[in-house]
């Protein structure tokens, strides 16, 4: 039944051709493009998430109303990821992440275009060196439960986004400034604790998106292809199961 809803549903309305959403999420496609190239050059996993794919499985590409894009990838992987896109993007595109771009309040990484301007309702337009369309990569680790992962994300996220200038209230930044020592321990712990115990529960990184969401390595991996938007892209193995774990 929802199948023949959404078949027989005009979703030009929101995404029509010349649309300036169209136009925004045909620079994002690209920016995809050249993104997987060069994970696939160097035999770096890494699958699309989140409403990407969720849009892949329903739509055979976005979600027509959606302004985003996001793929995910291990945190084992993510440094030499970030060492070989910021050699190998081509030079209208820009990698931004919480580390040299110290207004982001999240520990997620973006590859920017910088001949456009995107308003993501976070930051001030000029607040950051670059804010053109972008891709989202989110970093995914083993963790002992997400029960762990919650509680321990509740002082590294918070600490971590109110030195980060997200809250400018002077009590909540001293606080963030005495705990934030002891987060990066519990994490580290947490993070240990994985490695001895063999975890395949993964979730996202400490300080990157905090939500109740968890999923097992083998219905991530081995990875397989599905087409979006003509293409084809890199998505976990039971798709079906990764996407009711987020979406319900």
């Amino acid at each position: 039944m929802i199948s023949k809803l959404i078949s027989n549903e005009d979703f030009s309305v929101y995404n029509g051709e010349n649309t300036i959403l169209r136009k925004a999420q045909l620079r994002m496609l690209e920016i995809l493009v050249q993104v997987s190239s060069i994970c696939d050059k160097h035999a770096i996993p890494y699958w699309i998430d989140y409403g990407t794919l969720l849009g892949a499985v329903r739509h055979n590409g976005f979600i027509p109303w959606d302004d985003d894009l996001d793929i995910s990838i291990l945190k084992k992987d993510y440094t030499k990821l970030s060492k070989v896109l910021q050699k190998e993007l081509p030079l209208n595109l820009v990698f931004q992440n919480w580390k040299n771009e110290k207004k982001l309040t999240l520990k997620v990484t973006k590859i920017r275009d910088i001949y456009s301007y995107y308003d993501d309702g976070l930051t001030k337009r000029g607040e950051t060196k670059h804010q053109g369309i972008f891709i989202d990569i989110f970093t995914i680790e083993n963790i002992p439960s997400i029960r762990i992962k919650r509680f321990i994300d509740f002082f590294y996220g918070r600490s971590f986004r109110r030195l980060r200038g997200l809250n400018t209230n002077k009590t909540e930044y001293f606080l963030s400034y005495v705990i934030w020592p002891w987060a990066l321990l519990l994490a580290f712990i947490s993070r240990i604790s994985s490695f001895l115990l063999k975890s395949h529960t993964l979730a996202n990184i400490y300080g990157g998106l905090n939500l109740p969401v968890y999923h097992k390595k083998n219905d991530i991996f081995p990875l397989q292809k599905i087409c979006f938007e003509g293409l084809e892209f890199s998505c976990p193995n039971n798709h079906q199961k990764f996407l009711t774990s987020i979406y319900g």
